[in-house]
């Protein structure tokens, strides 16, 4: 058996770097992370790379401040595909709560799809807890270029950070 170590780094996404995180999702999700780049610059939110050695994005995710007052929430997290099961997850989940303790809060929020057991475990593992459920939805880019709406139910949990 091999085992294969990656030596990570967490910094600011950039727009530079949106080039090379197709696999996080169409042109259309990565415009609305562009629009969310906006947003970190004026510091409602944080949008997080972590990166290969080379420098690489290998995940990423945003912290937005503005969606509940004192808490911080994660969303749009993605790991690149033949990298999830890796770890990176939880070490892009744990550098989201460290900018958000840097702002001196003490809350933890996210949602995660029904339809997603995964990430769920992995979310409950780290510590958060499920208190409510609500339908949630989004536009979808498919191959051809058109958009649908992605209609779910997502589970809200919370996580008190120390």
């Amino acid at each position: 058996m091999t085992e294969v170590v990656l030596s990570l780094s967490v910094r600011d996404l950039a727009h530079a770097d949106l080039e090379t995180c197709g696999w996080a999702g169409s042109d259309h999700h990565l415009a609305g992370v562009a629009v969310q780049l906006e947003r970190a610059g004026r510091g409602e939110v944080d949008y997080l790379a972590v990166c290969s050695a080379t420098g690489v994005p290998v995940a990423k995710g945003g912290v937005d401040y503005m969606l509940r007052l004192g808490a911080g929430t994660l969303w749009q997290l993605a790991v690149h595909p033949a990298l999830q099961s890796c770890g990176i997850g939880t070490f892009l989940v744990e550098a989201a709560e460290q900018r958000i303790r840097d702002r001196g809060l003490h809350q933890a929020e996210l949602g995660v799809e029904d339809g997603n057991p995964r990430a769920r475990a992995l979310y409950e593992r780290l510590g958060y807890v499920a208190y409510d459920r609500r339908p949630d939805s989004w536009d979808v880019q498919g191959p051809d270029g058109t958009l649908r709406r992605h209609d779910t139910v997502c589970t809200l949990m919370r996580k008190t950070l120390a």
